[in-house]
């Protein structure tokens, strides 16, 4: 039996439930779910440690399949909440990470020599100052805000991810959308000064 079904594939809690008497079956969530998982953790902590991260938080979900909800069709939030659980167990490394793309230039694709300097000033500045913001802000807080950004979560999927409320979601979302904002607003400065 595969996932598609004739009405079309079947829900991650199905593939979790058959996967207790068909562990085989579980290597399907696997491929519905490496890339995007991947992408989340490569942005936090860079390749070699993303690797690590994506690969262990499959081998914990699988051994707390037996404890999934199976009233949760979707298992994207449980598996994002895992790998973010596994990230914050490599704060130094996504620290470092953060400490990097302050320092890095970015490249930005832009036409002419003028607005290619002006992109390259900007796009420096803009990058420097949201890892320096993202790096700065509490964990807590940095996991709610990339896991909507760049997990493309909803409100209630990270709830679920991180085992908090709805509405503490939303307070640390808006915490940290005022802090990242805090730090680009000294972006407008330099556009200012090389505009």
């Amino acid at each position: 039996m595969t996932a598609e079904s004739a009405t079309g594939p079947r829900q991650d809690s199905e593939l979790i439930a058959e996967s207790l008497s068909r562990p085989e079956v579980f290597g399907e969530l696997f491929d519905r779910y490496f890339k995007v998982l991947s992408r989340y953790a490569v942005r936090r902590l860079g390749v070699e440690a993303a690797e690590d991260v994506v690969g262990e938080t499959f081998l914990v979900a699988f051994s707390r399949r037996q404890h999934y909800d199976l009233s949760y069709d979707d298992a994207r939030p449980w598996l994002f909440g895992i790998v973010t659980k596994l990230i914050a167990r490599h704060r130094r490394t996504e620290a470092a990470r953060y400490r990097a793309l302050e320092r890095s230039p970015a490249e930005p694709d832009v036409a002419g020599p003028a607005d290619r300097v002006a992109a390259e000033v900007t796009a420096k500045a803009a990058g420097s100052l949201l890892a320096r913001a993202l790096g700065e802000l509490a964990r807590r807080d940095r996991d709610v805000l990339l896991l909507v950004a760049w997990g493309d979560l909803t409100y209630a999927e990270v709830a679920q991810a991180l085992d908090i409320s709805v509405g503490t979601v939303g307070s640390r979302l808006n915490r940290a959308r005022r802090r990242v904002r805090e730090f680009l607003g000294d972006l407008e400065l330099v556009e200012e000064r090389h505009g």
